[in-house]
């Protein structure tokens, strides 16, 4: 066992499920797809980091997907709200002994494997790290010791959220570092020149 953990977020690749936002412009299919792919680059982004890997996944256990057995430990999100799925889920690593906890989604195409070690790396540092999103939430979150109050009265999929995690981090007397701000894939607005391939693959099905 590390002293790490990378915790990741997913939901199960379900046509009619995954990105219903997105899915209101481009359609069930193309939002599956490009949901896919996000999370293929956030396979790719992980898959060497020297830390523990945990995939916490929506609806059921997958075991013979992208998520490799060997390289990741897998669990089933557990709660009424995503502040109860993410507390139980860091609740659960700091049980088991790690020492510098991070979560992270699968939302997040500009997320890199050089900011996650980055944000290992401040943890030895400060009490906790943070990647906000460009839509008030966060991309990343990390702690050096259980505090659930991160995720108490929060008002989830709002503007609000990275804004007033960072207000609990200094109510709390805890030092933290902020990450630079990236762009969550919520709709069609955010998406980049890397979905293009995804519409072409949809337009012209080989």
């Amino acid at each position: 066992m590390k002293e790490t953990l990378l915790i990741i977020f997913v939901k199960n690749p379900v046509l009619g499920k995954a990105k219903t936002r997105l899915a209101a412009t481009v359609g069930d299919e193309a939002a599956l797809e490009i949901y896919k792919l996000l999370l293929r680059k956030t396979h790719q982004e992980s898959i060497a980091l020297e830390s523990d890997k945990i995939v916490y996944y929506s609806d059921s256990i997958s075991q013979n997907d992208l998520w490799d057995n060997h390289a990741f430990f897998k669990a089933l999100q557990s709660g009424n709200d995503l502040g109860e799925k993410i507390t139980d889920a860091f609740r659960n690593a700091f049980d088991r002994g790690y020492k510098r906890v991070c979560i992270i989604g699968s939302d997040c195409y500009d997320l890199t494997q050089n900011l996650i070690q980055q944000s290992f790396e401040a943890l030895k540092q400060h009490d906790a790290v943070i990647g906000p999103a460009e839509d008030g939430g966060y991309y990343l979150l990390g702690m050096s010791s259980f505090n659930p109050q991160f995720f108490a009265n929060k008002a989830w999929s709002t503007e609000t959220v990275a804004r007033d995690t960072i207000k609990d981090f200094e109510a709390g007397g805890l030092s933290y570092k902020v990450l630079p701000t990236l762009n969550d894939i919520d709709t069609e607005a955010d998406l980049g020149p890397w979905a293009h391939k995804v519409f072409r693959g949809i337009a012209n099905p080989t």
